[in-house]
């Protein structure tokens, strides 16, 4: 099959995240088993328009800020030569509508809609317009298929009136030869605590800042490392330093992979206190590396987080209780040893070879399904 997909930004963007890990691991795998795949996606500085990656082919076209208004164009160039046989839509953030400027079957792939969740992030007025640019997607996408990445994002959009019968829940996997423990290799003296992901307000980071106060009561010397970079960096900072936390907190923008993983296998605890996830690949990551997780239990996140095994939940900005949970972590080494050993396993069974074979197999179906109707018309 020609497979193209769709989405806002590719891994070689800088503020490239996990939803970009996850459609990019499915077209290694697509690439593998001999697909012709191309990802249309908008340009960034110092990356070219063209050029193949792993097996699958990179078209940029547009910016960050219009790409959803270039993507017909760049779609039509693109495949004029070379029909798709199905389009993998990702839905991420402001819809592409793909349905509107293609006659081949469309899988939208959907780690969550923002729904309510744009006014955590951004002022009223432009939350406003986004929130309405969703709205559309059941109506335009009804006659698609729907991926999902979590029971929580399956859960909304059926609460939202999909049809259940066209949404599957697909997990996403685990590089267990890029996040792993190493062995032999303890965690440090001084209790940390740590986070990784985009530093964005609906992120919530403002709330493990005021529960890292908190814990420092009662754990003395415990820090917290943000990994990542965004547009809420400068607010954090501010928070970080009216709360004294100044020497406490580290910020380190962006870091290559292996500083990550780095990062990841050192701290005792990561944290994750978002509104919203599709899945919570970061959890997971950090459970591959040998790390137990405390995370709110919110969509997406719940999914991702064995609680008692994997890692804790707690009420959605309860700042005590995430103290709480993370106190118990850092200060009980037997319970934290157990579960770092529940957390291995856990990630152990998600891998991204699973994660492309459930997909394809969609996306099979999905394209037969369409050939079928074609020939019956």
């Amino acid at each position: 099959m020609h497979v193209v997909a769709l989405n806002w930004r590719d891994l070689k963007n800088p503020r490239a995240g996990g939803a970009e890990v996850h459609l990019e691991e499915i077209l290694r795998y697509l690439a593998r088993r001999g697909h012709r795949c191309t990802l249309l996606t908008s340009r960034f500085r110092g990356g070219p328009r063209d050029e193949e990656v792993d097996g699958y082919r990179i078209v940029r076209g547009g910016h960050e800020y219009d790409f959803n208004l270039v993507v017909p164009f760049l779609f039509r160039r693109a495949v004029a030569t070379d029909p798709p046989d199905v389009v993998l839509d990702d839905i991420n953030k402001i819809p592409f509508y793909s349905p509107l400027f293609t006659t081949a079957p469309v899988l939208a792939l959907v780690p969550h809609l923002m729904g309510t969740a744009v006014f955590h992030e951004l002022n009223p007025l432009l939350a406003t317009v986004l929130y309405g640019l969703e709205l559309p997607v059941r109506r335009v996408y009804r006659r698609c298929h729907f991926e999902v990445i979590s029971e929580s994002t399956r859960d909304d959009l059926v609460a939202r009136g999909y049809p259940a019968e066209r949404i599957t829940v697909v997990h996403c996997g685990i590089d267990r030869d890029v996040h792993r423990p190493e062995p032999g290799v303890p965690k440090g003296d001084a209790p940390t605590l740590v986070y990784v992901g985009r530093i964005k307000r609906y992120k919530s980071l403002g709330h493990a800042l005021h529960a890292l106060r908190l814990v420092r009561q009662r754990v003395p010397g415990c820090s917290l490392t943000i990994v990542g970079d965004g547009d809420a960096v400068p607010e954090l900072k501010s928070l970080a330093s009216r709360l004294g936390l100044d020497q406490a907190v580290r910020f380190t923008g962006y870091v290559s992979n292996p500083e990550k993983v780095r990062l990841l296998r050192q701290a005792h605890v990561a944290v994750n206190p978002s509104y919203r996830e599709g899945w919570g690949l970061t959890n997971v990551e950090a459970n591959a590396c040998g790390t137990v997780c405390v995370a709110a239990d919110s969509p997406g996140l719940r999914d991702s987080v064995l609680p008692g095994r994997t890692g804790l939940l707690y009420p959605y900005g309860d700042v005590p209780a995430l103290a709480e949970q993370l106190v118990r972590l850092l200060t009980d080494a037997g319970l934290r040893a157990r579960m770092e050993r529940e957390a291995l396993a856990w990630a152990a069974r998600l891998t991204w070879e699973q994660c492309g074979a459930e997909t394809l197999a969609l996306l099979e179906r999905v394209a037969g399904a369409d050939a079928r109707a074609a020939a019956v018309r």
